[in-house]
């Protein structure tokens, strides 16, 4: 059994449009659209999703502004427990770099 020469079709499967391939180069030849589909059925709908949306969009701008402020505090408090750290650890060996190897 051989290849036919006809291009056939079939249906993508991120899109759901109709591809026409060609079997002889494996190549995709033609590309129709799927349709659309509608986002909402009314305009409440549409205007609820609206309002979801910017109440969303605050909360999370109410999030970043309340992190900035906690910035400095959170930065102070990190650099002490490194500073802490680093005393309670202090270093016995020199680190080799690679001009110390020769």
């Amino acid at each position: 059994m051989g290849l036919s020469d006809q291009p056939f079709e079939v249906m993508c499967p991120d899109c759901g449009g109709m591809l026409k391939v060609d079997p002889v180069t494996r190549s995709v030849i033609a590309h129709k659209s799927a349709p659309k589909k509608k986002m909402f059925e009314d305009f409440g709908e549409a205007a609820k999703a609206l309002r979801e949306a910017d109440a969303r969009r605050d909360s999370i701008f109410q999030q970043s502004v309340d992190a900035q402020k906690n910035k400095d505090d959170v930065m102070a408090k990190k650099f002490a427990e490194a500073v802490k750290k680093a005393k309670e650890t202090p270093l016995t060996d020199r680190p080799l770099r690679d001009f110390d190897l020769d």
